[in-house]
């Protein structure tokens, strides 16, 4: 992998056995993503999006070829190896957000220090420059029946955020939003692209994935197309994220 590279899959492929059955759901993908590149992962379903989407989160593993993450292979590592580096490498953004009812924002936000070790303070501090970082300092106390989606969906964003992953990886983020609340939420991903973050992005819908500057297509466990993104849409950046 050169210096940019912060994911290079060589021919991987995952089967699943379902009774008799050998499912095929990624056949042979070989793709490379530049560190802060902004990608969409798009297809059908049953064309291996999600399945590809499992791989490079380290939440599943190839049953064939190659991953290579920031530069080390992940294809035959345990599942003790693969948590290590998922919570190091990577942040997930979820469509149904994943936070904890009874906790507040800031702690939500803070879940991740505490498997990598953080002091308590640590934890706290850089919580809550997460949350400013996405326009809710000023919603830490608060828990999550007590914010609006969009607010959710936001304090899911900062944890994502929190470890300085090499890649932002989010999967349906707006699935649960309405329309309004969703370019709001990609407009957020804008910015968090400009400063230099790695987003990768599954979506079905596409006037999300032309947020992406290049999209991959899968269709039957193959890239059908892998192309820069012509139509870029040309959201309005604030200069500051609103509460």
């Amino acid at each position: 992998m050169t210096p940019k590279e912060v994911i290079r899959t060589v021919n991987i492929a995952r089967s699943y056995q379902m009774g008799e059955e050998i499912i095929h759901a990624l056949k042979s993908v070989s793709i490379t993503v530049q560190r802060g590149e902004y990608v969409a992962f798009m297809g059908p379903s049953g064309s291996g999006k999600s399945t590809l989407m499992n791989i490079v989160g380290c939440l599943d593993t190839p049953s064939n070829g190659d991953y290579f993450l920031s530069g080390k292979n992940v294809s035959q590592m345990d599942e003790d190896e693969l948590a290590e580096i998922r919570n190091k490498e990577i942040g997930f953004v979820f469509q149904t957000f994943n936070l904890l009812p009874r906790s507040t924002a800031l702690d939500n936000v803070a879940l991740p220090l505490v498997y990598a070790g953080y002091s308590s303070s640590s934890r706290r501090e850089k919580a809550y420059e997460a949350l400013r970082s996405v326009g809710l300092a000023n919603r830490a106390t608060h828990k999550p029946n007590e914010l609006s989606g969009g607010q959710r969906q936001r304090v899911a964003i900062a944890r994502a955020l929190v470890n300085d992953p090499s890649i932002i990886l989010a999967d349906e983020p707006t699935g649960n939003l309405d329309s309004k609340t969703s370019h709001e939420i990609m407009e957020l991903f804008d910015i968090l692209h400009k400063k230099g973050n790695t987003i990768i992005m599954v979506t079905h819908e596409e006037d999300i994935a032309n947020y992406a500057h290049r999209i991959i297509r899968l269709r039957d466990g193959l890239v059908e197309t892998d192309r820069i993104n012509e139509h870029i849409r040309k959201a309005i950046v604030p200069e500051q994220v609103s509460d």
